[in-house]
């Protein structure tokens, strides 16, 4: 029995260890943002923390003026009091800045490192695919066909001769064609010449020798 209210309820906790209703996770961006709110809330503060400074500054010249040494003192007090939470603000925005600094820079790394791993695996996959072997079989592949390819090329080229024959066997019988001519001609009778006349020629007259000798003349001139 509690004597002295309602006993405190534990903060339930989860398997983690994490307390419930503790905001500590959420994406980097979700807690970059929180980040910038938290520091643009901190120099809300300070701004107004800084028009307090003022007026404290103002009320302590008052008093002064009206010889109220004690309410300036206690206004100058409250001044101090002012600046030295200006002073934590400042620390806390600088806490809050460079947490944010650093979780864009661990983000981008992160970001970057993602990146890297992705091309390292897609690399991975495409020499799965393309190895070395397989590669050199391409090659040992590509070069058999093309040696086929010549001598496809090489065959296709030959002349075709519809009486491919023996050349030995050609020529014995063009030799032997000749050797028939030749003993069917030897066998053959030999013409009769005809006879040479035994008077003589008759001579050309004067005008027939001349005109002759005219005619060689003309033919040695040319």
């Amino acid at each position: 029995m509690n004597f002295f209210g309602k006993k405190k309820k534990a903060a339930s906790t989860t398997s983690k260890g994490s307390v419930v209703g503790v905001s500590g996770g959420g994406t980097p961006a979700h807690t970059v943002v929180k980040l910038r709110d938290a520091v643009a809330n901190q120099e809300k503060r300070e701004e107004h923390l800084q028009r307090k400074i003022d007026a404290m500054g103002v009320e302590a010249k008052a008093k002064m003026a009206k010889k109220d040494k004690k309410g300036a003192m206690f206004a100058m007090k409250r001044r101090k009091l002012y600046e030295a939470e200006m002073d934590k603000i400042g620390n806390v925005k600088m806490t809050l800045e460079t947490q944010m600094m650093q979780l864009e820079s661990a983000t981008q790394n992160a970001e970057t490192f993602q990146a890297m791993k992705a091309g390292t695996s897609a690399m991975s996959k495409i020499h799965e695919q393309v190895g070395i072997d397989k590669v050199d079989d391409l090659m040992d592949d590509i070069r058999e066909e093309i040696e086929n390819g010549n001598e496809i090329n090489q065959a296709m080229a030959q002349a075709v001769d519809p009486l491919v024959t023996d050349e030995d066997e050609l020529m014995a019988e063009l030799e032997a064609l000749g050797a028939d001519d030749l003993e069917a001609e030897l066998l053959e009778p030999v013409p009769q010449l005809p006879s040479v006349p035994d008077s003589k020629l008759p001579s050309l007259n004067n005008a027939e020798a001349a005109e002759m000798k005219k005619l060689e003349a003309e033919l040695a001139g040319l």
